[in-house]
């Protein structure tokens, strides 16, 4: 993006790019990301229970190990929804216009990416390792074979994937803000005048009327507080 940014993104009030959102390399990440997550979902809970032909009760397909395909399920859907959600504040982040606010959103996208990257390690460790100690007499027809493995290969996927994203929000984090166009305390121009209840002082006096006293003398009182600049001047 051309011009003056604050943690990858330009000045608040500009008009949505469809176009350009969808080429920037974090969004093409998170949708990769997101379509990963419904594989492995998908896989497992459709297909990854089977049970021996002289069975009723369905086993999971990784070592009749319950916890696998728990774990496989409840990854794949949790991360289906951080995705959303993550896409959906990218979409929001350039009309975020206080930099604290930006920053802390970068903040939890390189925390939340970097931990779900750990956690798809765990998961394709725990998945390759039970599929490996799985017994052949449990699964004599081979049923569900190929999305077991999809589930493994796509789990690992999603390990670079995420940490891609973690690395992508550092970089932006790096950027900072751009001290020529934004501040740490930068807020919305229109918000900003309509709360603020005194304009700058610009240090122009009152001169006092040529009177003594009376009528002049309440002139001089009244002319000594400026309401425009919130100040009160006392002359001695």
């Amino acid at each position: 993006m051309e011009g003056m940014q604050a943690y990858g993104a330009g000045k608040a009030g500009g008009a949505f790019d469809p176009v350009t959102f969808f080429q920037q390399p974090q969004t093409i990440l998170r949708i990769v990301s997101w379509l990963f997550s419904i594989v492995i979902f998908g896989c497992i809970a459709n297909e990854g229970y089977i049970n021996r032909p002289n069975e009723i009760e369905e086993y999971c397909i990784f070592n009749r190990n319950q916890n696998a395909c728990n774990y496989g399920v409840f990854m794949g859907s949790m991360a289906f929804l951080c995705c959303m959600a993550f896409l959906a504040l990218d979409v929001y982040f350039p009309q975020i216009s206080s930099v604290k606010d930006r920053k802390k959103a970068v903040l939890a996208d390189i925390g939340l990416s970097a931990f779900w990257s750990f956690m798809w390690f765990v998961g394709f460790c725990f998945l390759a390792n039970q599929w490996q100690v799985t017994q052949h007499e449990d699964n004599p027809l081979r049923e569900g074979g190929d999305a077991a493995r999809a589930a493994i290969t796509f789990s690992f996927f999603s390990i670079f994937t995420w940490a891609g994203l973690s690395f992508l929000a550092f970089q932006r984090y790096k950027l900072g803000a751009d001290s020529a166009l934004f501040s740490q305390e930068y807020t919305d121009p229109s918000q900003d005048a309509a709360g603020a209840p005194y304009t700058s002082f610009g240090g122009d006096d009152v001169e006092s009327p040529g009177g003594g006293g009376g009528a002049g003398g309440q002139a001089n009182s009244d002319g000594a507080f400026d309401g425009t600049s919130g100040y009160q001047r006392q002359d001695y």
